[in-house]
C-alpha cells in the first residue's frame, strides 16, 4: 500500500470509530438517569453534596448549565466504553495487514479478548470505587464538611473506571507489540523485575485519587495482568513457531527458492 492508500485507511476507520461512539453517546444520553443512578452508588449516603428525595438522591450543581454539560460528558465516557467492540476490531483490522500469514488469525480473537478485559477493568473499577470514596470523604471528617458537586464527582468517577478499563487492556497491548516485532518475548522475562516496579509505579498516578487502596488494587491487577500477558505471547509465540513458511518474510522465503533451484 502506498502512503497515500495507508491516509486514507487510517481517515476511514477513524471515522468509523467516531461515528461508533457518537452512536454509543446516543445511546448512553438516552438511558443517562439510569447510568446516574448506578455512579452514584459508590457515594456515601452522608456526604454534604447529595440530598435524600423520593428513595433517592440529588447530588449539587453550581451552575446554570451544568447538569446538561455533565451529562454530556458521561454519555461520551460511556459511548466511548460502548464502543469498545469497534475501535478495537478497526485497531486490528488496520494493524493486521502488516502481520504474518500465521499471525493475522488471532485479529478476531484478541478483539474479542480486548472486550472482555476492558468491561472486567470496568467492572473492577466500579466494585474498587467505594474504598477510595470511603477513605477520602472521612479523612479528617472531624475539621471538614465534604460538599460533594456532580462535575467533581462524576468527573472522578469517570476517569477512575476508564482508566481501569484501559489499564486492563494490558495484556493486548504487550502480546500486539510482540506480534508486530516491536517487543522480544526473551526482554519481558529478562526484564521482568524492571517491568513490574514500573508496573506499580505507574498504578500510583494512573487514578486520579490519593488513597492508598486505588494503587494497592491497580497494580495488583497490573502484576496478574502482566503474567497474563506472558501466557498469551508464548501461546502466540509458539504457535507462530510451528509454521516456519509464514514467519519468514515472502523475500527471504523467495531467496531460498532460487538457491535451492541454483543449486540444481
Amino acid at each position: 500500500m502506498t502512503l497515500i492508500e495507508h491516509l486514507e485507511e487510517v481517515r476511514y476507520r477513524l471515522l468509523v470509530c467516531v461515528a461508533a461512539v457518537m452512536v454509543g453517546t446516543a445511546v448512553a444520553f438516552v438511558f443517562h438517569d439510569a447510568i446516574l443512578a448506578l455512579l452514584l452508588r459508590p457515594l456515601p449516603a452522608q456526604a454534604g453534596g447529595l440530598v435524600a428525595l423520593g428513595g433517592g438522591h440529588r447530588i449539587a450543581v453550581t451552575g446554570v448549565g451544568e447538569a446538561f454539560t455533565i451529562v454530556l460528558k458521561l454519555s461520551l465516557a460511556a459511548g466511548i466504553a460502548l464502543a469498545t467492540p469497534v475501535w478495537l476490531y478497526h485497531l486490528w483490522a488496520f494493524v493486521t495487514p502488516a502481520l504474518r500469514g500465521a499471525e493475522r488469525r488471532y485479529a478476531l480473537p484478541f478483539t474479542v479478548l480486548g472486550v472482555i478485559l476492558f468491561v472486567t477493568g470496568l467492572g473492577v473499577g466500579f466494585v474498587t470505587l467505594r474504598y477510595p470514596l470511603n477513605w477520602l470523604l472521612t479523612f479528617s471528617d472531624r475539621s471538614f464538611v465534604a460538599i460533594i458537586t456532580a462535575d467533581n464527582y462524576f468527573s472522578f468517577v469517570a476517569y477512575f473506571l476508564l482508566a481501569f478499563g484501559l489499564t486492563f487492556e494490558l495484556p493486548l497491548v504487550v502480546t500486539g507489540l510482540v506480534v508486530m516485532g516491536i517487543v522480544a518475548p526473551d526482554a519481558l522475562r529478562t526484564h521482568r523485575a524492571s517491568i513490574l516496579m514500573g508496573l506499580w509505579t505507574a498504578s500510583c498516578f494512573i487514578t486520579p485519587g490519593a488513597d492508598p487502596y486505588s494503587p494497592l488494587i491497580l497494580g495488583v491487577a497490573f502484576t496478574l495482568l502482566f503474567f497474563v500477558s506472558m501466557g498469551l505471547v508464548r501461546f502466540v509465540h509458539t504457535g507462530s513457531a510451528a509454521d516456519p513458511i509464514q514467519i519468514a518474510s515472502p523475500g527471504v522465503e523467495l531467496g531460498r527458492t532460487d538457491e535451492a533451484e541454483c543449486l540444481r
